[in-house]
């Protein structure tokens, strides 16, 4: 089975029977309801389409209980120890991972015939290696998450970019002479070294592949060693500010922007647009510059099937009603959160026409997620330490990548 990976995670809600330690199966329940934990605001959004599912589908109960974030996991893990879990599990992209294998999830393949909003083709290709796994379709992609280049157009419009930048050399070149404006703290961009996937994404961009088929690093090859002296640089030239503490938002709006470009996803539009409203014209979003290519980050979250639950077939029909093109859109809209599926992007006219949103759509047709394995966190956490090391200047890149080499194989046997 491929490996599975368990990393940050985007939102889990819990589609369940579960309610005051009963399974779905159990005799304490009505055999037409459906129990939903949600996590956070989620769990507050929920309700509303829930409530619609049942006026749909006369005699079915969807009940909706909120779940701190901190407990989620625990839970899932004594319900899959125990045989006692839930219907339906809806979960990070990255979190599904250990859950296959422990073979917590059932698999959907033959549901599809029966409910064809399942099929993978409805969904974007990244998101689909998230629930597919060897012969196994383990759940449908409920929302998305990739990451774009968020950039100033007055600033760029400037330095001789009307344009945002469309490779890795013109987002250098526009970087330092964003730099080199007059006045203090200005920088081309920001880069968040906090960011556990924004390295790997720029070695994808440059050819790595991270891994081999059996899993072995590859991070002391050319590609890697490449984008992280590349990245480097603009840590060591000045083109992107270290420890400085600046607000990105208030940065990146003020009249003359200390950072007139970032890498962020969907959650900064509104946060600008709240925060910033006199700049509204004067700011965008791009797909991420191509180096051999431009591939993002993919996160989000999937809706799953608990193999432990007597009610897939009922648990198949809701995956389904929150796959439908009118459901995402309204999802989207009490939440903010990006659709999975094709048809939404392509029929809603708000993704459509929306500069700023759209960007994020042409952004999914290039947009993979980490390596889906259970030791990448770790993988990712301790690159994180050598990337320190190589932009504060305390070792070379290729030392400290061959050092991080051995250190992956170490985390990785």
């Amino acid at each position: 089975m491929k490996k599975l990976g368990l990393a940050a995670v985007a939102g889990t809600v819990i589609i369940s029977g579960l309610l005051a330690g009963c399974s779905s199966g159990s005799s304490g329940d009505d055999a037409n309801t459906i129990t939903v934990w949600a996590m956070g605001e989620e769990g507050k959004a929920l309700p509303k389409l829930a409530e619609q599912y049942e006026k749909e589908n006369e005699g079915v109960n969807v009940k909706v209980q909120a779940i701190p974030w901190d407990t989620a996991h625990d839970k899932l893990l004594t319900a899959v120890a125990s045989k006692n879990g839930p219907d339906v599990v809806q979960m990070g992209t990255s979190w599904m991972p250990e859950f296959v294998e422990a073979g917590a999830l059932a698999n959907m393949k033959d549901l599809v015939k029966d409910y064809p909003e399942l099929d993978p083709s409805n969904f974007y290709e990244g998101s689909v290696e998230t629930v597919q796994f060897e012969d196994g379709l383990y759940g449908a992609p409920w929302y998305v998450d990739t990451r774009v280049l968020y950039y100033r157009k007055d600033a760029l419009e400037k330095v001789g970019y009307p344009e945002a930048p469309k490779t890795w050399d013109e987002l250098e070149d526009a970087s330092k002479k964003l730099a080199a404006r007059d006045g203090d703290d200005m920088y081309g961009i920001t880069l968040d070294t906090n960011d556990q996937m924004l390295s790997f994404m720029f070695a994808r961009q440059n050819g790595s592949e991270l891994l081999t088929e059996n899993q072995e690093p590859l991070f002391d090859q050319p590609e890697f060693i490449e984008s992280a002296e590349y990245l480097t640089n603009y840590f060591t030239e000045g083109y992107a500010p270290i420890d400085l503490g600046l607000d990105v938002v208030q940065a990146f709006g003020a009249e003359e922007p200390n950072v007139p470009m970032f890498i962020s996803g969907p959650w900064m539009i509104n946060i600008i647009n709240d925060q910033m409203p006199d700049i509204e014209e004067k700011w965008g979003t791009a797909v991420l510059p191509a180096k051999e290519n431009n591939i993002s980050f993919l996160g989000g979250s999937n809706l799953s099937i608990f193999e432990s639950s007597e009610k897939k077939d009922e648990a198949a029909k809701f995956i389904a009603y929150m796959s439908k093109p009118e459901t995402q859109t309204e999802w989207m809209e009490m939440t903010k959160s990006l659709p999975s599926t094709k048809a939404t992007w392509a029929e809603n006219e708000t993704l459509k026409n929306d500069e700023k949103l759209k960007t994020f759509g042409e952004q999914m047709e290039a947009a993979e997620p980490m390596p889906m394995m259970t030791t990448w966190e770790k993988v990712a956490q301790t690159y994180l330490q050598s990337f320190e090391k190589m932009y504060r200047g305390a070792a070379t890149v290729e030392d400290e990548v061959k050092v991080f080499q051995e250190k992956a194989k170490s985390i990785l046997k």
